[in-house]
């Protein structure tokens, strides 16, 4: 029986089993034998094959073995089928990328997509811009009904998928413009639950007058300190109070009704031993017990 071994250099050799108590004297001898085996005459020629620059290495049975290569984006690589009533347009780069982007994109416009500063997403609800980077590659498929595609068809692209960064982004960008479709289209809705004895929310519109033009409504709470916190609400976010212990926000973008959702629930955040605080959406705690005495 051989073993196949692996130096620190990558490269490899074959050897036999030697327990602790073989004297080392017949180690040497089962070592010297190896040079006459098949196995090792045939992976010495293969190996001698491989440039020296190869990372690969070869089993005694001839087969090779190599790092596995980046994987592409699930996410990122999915297509985005956009509504016929979303409209999606490509924003085009206010200044001159650098000279090696500009040489990219003429290599890698006619298969992954042209180079934009952003893309804008129109619908029933509103209108949306999303920044993108200079390695995002969009391309818009218009419908064609004849081939089955009765939508237009969104897919992203990254000008190297090898790199980390890219990658990493690849998916992020496609999930950010998918979320944009969802929101022009049916918008999105976060609740958020006041739990606690004398937790209130009222909101507080902005009263009539020159003063108040352009004001934002506010949202007052009662959460347990010295003094009430007031929150302006943002633009482009709704807030309903349906009931003191309740707090509906609404929104066609996902970042800034989550974000309003995540600045109320900071003040209070759900405690685990009387299951108390601010819950937001089907947030839930799990209950711990105090200390025993």
């Amino acid at each position: 029986m051989f073993i196949l071994a692996r130096s620190s250099a990558g490269s490899c050799r074959l050897r036999a089993p030697s327990p602790p108590f073989l004297p080392r004297a017949l180690q040497l001898e089962q070592e010297n034998k190896l040079h006459d085996h098949p196995a090792w005459l045939s992976t010495t020629r293969l190996r001698m094959s491989l440039p020296s620059s190869s990372s690969s290495f070869v089993s005694s049975a001839g087969r090779f073995f190599s790092s596995t290569p980046p994987a592409a984006s699930r996410v990122g690589s999915r297509i985005l089928r956009v509504p016929p009533e979303v409209t999606l347009t490509l924003i085009p780069p206010l200044l001159p990328s650098s000279p090696a982007i500009q040489q990219e994109a003429v290599a890698d416009s006619l298969t992954q997509g042209a180079i934009a500063a952003g893309v804008a997403v129109s619908g029933p609800l509103g209108a949306l811009q999303l920044p993108l980077p200079e390695f995002a590659r969009v391309t818009i498929t218009p419908p064609n009904p004849t081939s089955g595609a009765p939508e237009p068809i969104l897919r992203v692209a990254v000008a190297n998928p090898k790199d980390k960064q890219q990658r990493s982004m690849w998916g992020t960008l496609r999930t950010l413009i998918g979320n944009m479709v969802d929101g022009v289209t049916d918008g999105y809705t976060v609740p958020v639950k006041l739990v606690g004895v004398g937790y209130r929310a009222t909101l507080e519109m902005p009263g009539k007058g020159d003063d108040a033009k352009g004001a934002l409504p506010r949202l007052s709470l009662k959460l347990g300190h010295s003094h009430p916190i007031v929150l302006t609400v943002p633009e482009g976010v709704v807030a309903k109070v349906p009931a003191p212990q309740r707090i509906v926000l609404q929104g066609i973008d996902l970042n800034k009704v989550t974000q309003f959702a995540a600045d109320i629930r900071k003040w209070r955040p759900p405690e685990p031993y009387n299951q108390k605080g601010v819950f937001v959406g089907d947030e839930t705690i799990k209950k711990k017990e105090g200390k025993k005495r």
